[in-house]
């Protein structure tokens, strides 16, 4: 925990020194937690909330006044939820962020998302994509007309992805626009529209006046819900390249959500092109991680999932170069690019999700979360500990997992018999 001289440091300073510190640590958010002695200031680095400094109850008020004026919001207004922006220099920094707050019984809680698109600058090439995949990819981003969809949880990369993919069609013959909320990124030569609810500007109406704009490739920052998803399906049948992004966890689930959507199937199965599924990974550092012997349980699941003998895996330890062991965070994908079997599937009303699941994944048409993040493992980018913690490992394997952990510990015992009769 930080300890800052508060008594001495003026608020605009403290507010302006503590989103620097996030900054230089790599954190995705800063969250202003009310607790009786103050607020408590948690930076997410790596996908983990870790703690930095208390600031004392006396200046909390202040500090979070601060917080909202320079987020453009109502500082008069304490008992309803606000979103703002903080966009500018601090200290030489460029910044862009995404500012939220939230009355609680303890007071406001303020969390700030700091915005990194540093990745979307370097091309698909450095999306972390396995080479089967990228080809997917760069097959997907040829097709003129069809919805390619990136699905993934919240602060899973999907708008990373969408961008970088979005930047790599921004040529002079094409018209891009985008249906934002919010615009998170401004994009040279991009026409982009912020959504606004409250008088009427939503996704669907944008999106009505956008395919009289003459687009080529429109992009819609999410898909909500059905009005949203038909017009999207429609505009990708009518000419129109359409990229989105949607809350679901895998491809199979993707297309089950549109069909709840009530996108007609006929038009499901003509204008999909792909989709991406992706979550986030720790990567290992490179400065202090080392091999070390698969346990039973790992030398299992690499068998039975990629089929592949793996004696030797990636251990963390921890060093002054990183957090626990890992240093920044590796995309997991699955991609799926349609071909004619899966949308005479998909336009199937009395085909089952049983035979549909095993068209996808056991055909060779996709390989999953789990397959890409093992082989990944096996790279040296991430450990086999947040592939288990990301992905649910034990649907994939024939041997019941209680079985294993039993057999892994009577191993262990065994290994200690044999140490102990030696000394």
């Amino acid at each position: 925990m930080i300890e800052y001289d508060i008594a001495n440091i003026p608020i605009v300073d403290l507010a302006n020194k503590i989103i620097l510190a996030a900054v230089k640590s790599r954190a995705s958010d800063i969250h202003y937690d009310p607790i009786d002695e103050g607020l408590k200031i948690r930076f997410r680095i790596d996908g983990d909330l870790k703690d930095h400094t208390i600031i004392p109850k006396e200046y909390e008020r202040n500090l979070v006044t601060r917080i909202k004026l320079i987020s453009n919001m109502n500082i008069t207004e304490s008992r309803l939820p606000q979103d703002g922006a903080i966009k500018g220099r601090i200290d030489g920094t460029d910044l862009d962020m995404r500012v939220s707050v939230l009355p609680t019984n303890e007071g406001e809680k303020v969390v700030i998302r700091i915005l990194d698109f540093t990745k979307s600058t370097g091309g698909v090439e450095t999306l972390d994509f396995a080479p089967k995949n990228f080809i997917k990819l760069k097959r997907m981003l040829e097709v003129p007309n069809g919805i390619i969809l990136v699905t993934g949880a919240t602060g899973s990369g999907k708008s990373t992805t969408t961008y970088t993919m979005l930047k790599a069609l921004n040529r002079e013959e094409t018209n891009i626009i985008t249906v934002e909320d919010p615009i998170e990124m401004n994009i040279e030569g991009v026409n982009q529209v912020q959504v606004n609810a409250e008088i009427g500007m939503t996704f669907a109406a944008a999106l009505r006046s956008i395919l009289r704009q003459d687009p080529n490739v429109i992009l819609i920052g999410e898909i909500r819900d059905s009005e949203t998803a038909q017009i999207a399906v429609r505009a990708s049948i009518t000419g129109h390249l359409v990229l989105s992004t949607i809350h679901t966890n895998n491809s199979l689930s993707t297309i089950e959500r549109l069909l709840d959507m009530e996108v007609e199937r006929y038009l499901l199965s003509t204008a999909l092109t792909g989709i991406i599924s992706q979550k986030l990974a720790r990567r290992i550092c490179p400065y202090c991680s080392a091999l070390r012997k698969s346990s039973m349980f790992e030398k299992k699941v690499f068998k039975e999932v990629l089929n592949k003998d793996v004696p030797e895996t990636w251990e963390v330890k921890g060093c002054n170069k990183c957090r626990h062991g890992y240093r920044g965070r590796i995309a997991v994908q699955e991609v799926l690019l349609l071909n004619d079997a899966i949308r005479d599937a998909i336009n199937n009303e009395n085909l089952k999700k049983s035979e549909l699941r095993e068209m996808v994944y056991n055909k060779g048409e996709v390989t999953t979360l789990l397959q890409d993040g093992l082989e990944k493992v096996i790279a040296g980018y991430t450990s086999f500990e947040e592939i288990y913690k990301l992905v649910e490992i034990e649907d994939a394997l024939d041997m019941n997992i209680q079985d294993i952990f039993k057999a892994e510990e009577d191993e262990k015992k065994e290994q200690e018999k044999i140490e102990e009769s030696k000394n």
